[in-house]
């Protein structure tokens, strides 16, 4: 099966009590471009991330979350001085630490870095049709010109809320030699 595969840069996802910290008491997160998944977009908003080593300057994926996440390739990782876990999007717990600095404060975080697993988002009909099942894992064939290579350990997430598509990070995109959106293959 041909799958749509998307390299996401990194990003951040804050909470309402930390967007209000970072921009403003009332702050709301200001739609720049919608992106593949329902309800999701790119905002205008950025904030500083900071580490032990370094910094980097990261864009705000809406809408607001129940926590705060910072997602990150193992090159923005190795900037920053942190050594965070390959997790699913929402698995925070025991990851390591870092600051946000926006135009109005900052944000201590205790936990919230990851380096996001590599998924595969599908609706509910899509996958049923196909034979995907919630937290399944597949392996995507994927590259550019001398560049090709399969994306092993890729787990399945299925919900209604959600358009087919794949997500890799700059590190796994640049690997395969491939930019902006291109198709893979699944191979189960």
């Amino acid at each position: 099966m041909k799958i749509l595969v998307e390299t996401s840069a990194r990003h951040v996802h804050v909470t309402q009590e930390a967007l209000e910290t970072l921009f403003g008491k009332g702050a709301e997160l200001t739609n720049k471009k919608d992106l593949s998944q329902p309800g999701q977009f790119l905002c205008f908003e950025k904030v500083t991330v900071v580490g032990p080593k370094g910094e980097l300057t990261c864009s705000i994926l809406g809408p607001v979350r129940p926590a705060c996440q910072i997602e990150v390739s193992f090159t923005d990782a190795r900037k920053l001085g942190i050594v965070p876990p390959v997790r699913e999007s929402g698995d925070v717990a025991g990851t390591p630490a870092c600051k946000l600095i926006g135009p109005k404060g900052e944000v201590e975080l205790t936990e919230g870095v990851i380096v996001a697993k590599r998924h595969i988002h599908f609706d509910t009909k899509t996958a049923e049709d196909n034979g995907f099942k919630d937290k399944q894992i597949v392996s995507v064939a994927v590259g550019g010109e001398g560049r090709k290579l399969v994306f092993g350990d890729v787990v399945v997430r299925v919900s209604d809320r959600f358009a087919p598509a794949m997500h890799i990070d700059t590190d796994e995109a640049n690997a395969a030699g491939v930019a902006g959106n291109v198709e893979g293959e699944i191979i189960v």
